[in-house]
């Protein structure tokens, strides 16, 4: 491997890049399946309905896992 391919791992593992990037993932499909803004003003209601879109996403991905079945 290159020395430049090295230090970027590096950097990566040392920054936590990986994590970052599926976080931001996971932020990039709720805002882009339920909608980017929240519509309630008080902080507390905004994280009952952050929730809410959560558990919603959840709900959703959970639907389109397939089931196995096993064959004895």
């Amino acid at each position: 491997m290159s020395e430049a391919l090295l230090l970027q791992q590096e950097v990566e593992k040392r920054y936590g890049y990986h994590k970052r990037s599926l976080s931001e993932t996971a932020m990039y499909r709720v805002k882009q399946l339920l909608g980017g803004k929240l519509s309630l003003r008080n902080y507390n209601a905004q994280v009952g309905e952050t929730y809410a879109m959560i558990k919603a996403l959840n709900k959703l991905t959970g639907l389109g896992m397939p089931e196995t079945q096993y064959v004895v």
